[in-house]
């Protein structure tokens, strides 16, 4: 059996992060990937120089090509960028009764160039987390999506509930904006939380490691895997990418999408 998944983002084309990072991730897990461009980025390891977003239409038209003939398996969501856009995505999800949903709430690029509106922050509330059967924020986005100031593991355990109440099925809080050495990446269920403790990897190459992680994520529910298998997967493998660090580009440099093996 051939399973496929569909990406829903913008493109690098410094091709460590977005549908880039995301096929690349899909290939590795033997995941057959597809993809619906929201937007165009002129990036490399330096910064993002330029954003060019497509028309709504575009991207509807991509999403239908794709549910016509080759019915994704699993969704990852990326950069959505507008609210007209994130309003476009969260309708066409469910008119193809799209359900095994990864939604990666893009903000803000490693070098800090925003890619999401400020005015697009309330529509990801309205409409994508309802529809998200795995959010996978880091620190900084669930302080956004949750408008509460995070410091503490506690206060993580708090926005993860939150962010539940919006609609979310599971959520994924990252730990890689935490303080100290020892990482702690958070699910959620409803009922319980799950922990995966790693050990922080004192690298600047780690562009693209949030589609990456998500990415890993979506494939594996692709592959029909629960969902802490699909965590627990996906957090080795974003390990193994940047451990295994490819050092190039003179800025924040890409993880390395084939450095884990199962």
């Amino acid at each position: 059996m051939v399973y496929k998944a569909l990406t829903i983002a913008g493109s690098d084309s410094g091709g460590g992060a977005g549908i880039q990072a995301d096929l690349k991730t899909f290939h590795q897990f033997h995941v057959f990937g597809m993809s619906a461009i929201t937007a165009v980025t002129a990036q490399n390891t330096l910064g993002v120089q330029g954003i060019y977003p497509l028309p709504v239409e575009a991207v509807e038209k991509q999403m239908d090509s794709i549910a016509v003939d080759l019915s994704p398996d699993a969704i990852k969501t990326g950069m959505l960028f507008s609210e007209d856009m994130i309003e476009c995505v969260a309708y066409k999800i469910k008119q193809h009764r799209w359900t095994r949903v990864v939604v990666d709430p893009v903000m803000v690029a490693k070098g800090g160039s925003r890619l999401l509106k400020q005015e697009a922050v309330e529509a990801l509330q309205r409409y994508m987390l309802p529809l998200a059967y795995v959010l996978t924020p880091n620190i900084p986005e669930a302080e956004v999506l949750t408008n509460m100031r995070i410091e503490t593991l506690e206060q993580r355990k708090e926005a993860a509930k939150k962010l539940h109440d919006m609609g979310v099925k599971y959520v994924v809080m990252k730990g890689g904006h935490g303080e100290g050495n020892e990482l702690v990446d958070l699910l959620y269920d409803g009922e319980q939380f799950y922990e995966w403790k790693s050990k922080r990897v004192h690298t600047k190459h780690t562009h693209g490691t949030g589609c990456t992680f998500a990415a890993a994520i979506t494939a594996q529910l692709a592959k029909e895997k629960t969902i802490y298998e699909a965590v627990d997967v996906a957090k080795r493998f974003i390990q193994a990418a940047i451990e295994q660090t490819l050092h190039i580009g003179g800025g924040h440099g890409p993880t390395n999408h084939w450095a884990f093996h199962e």
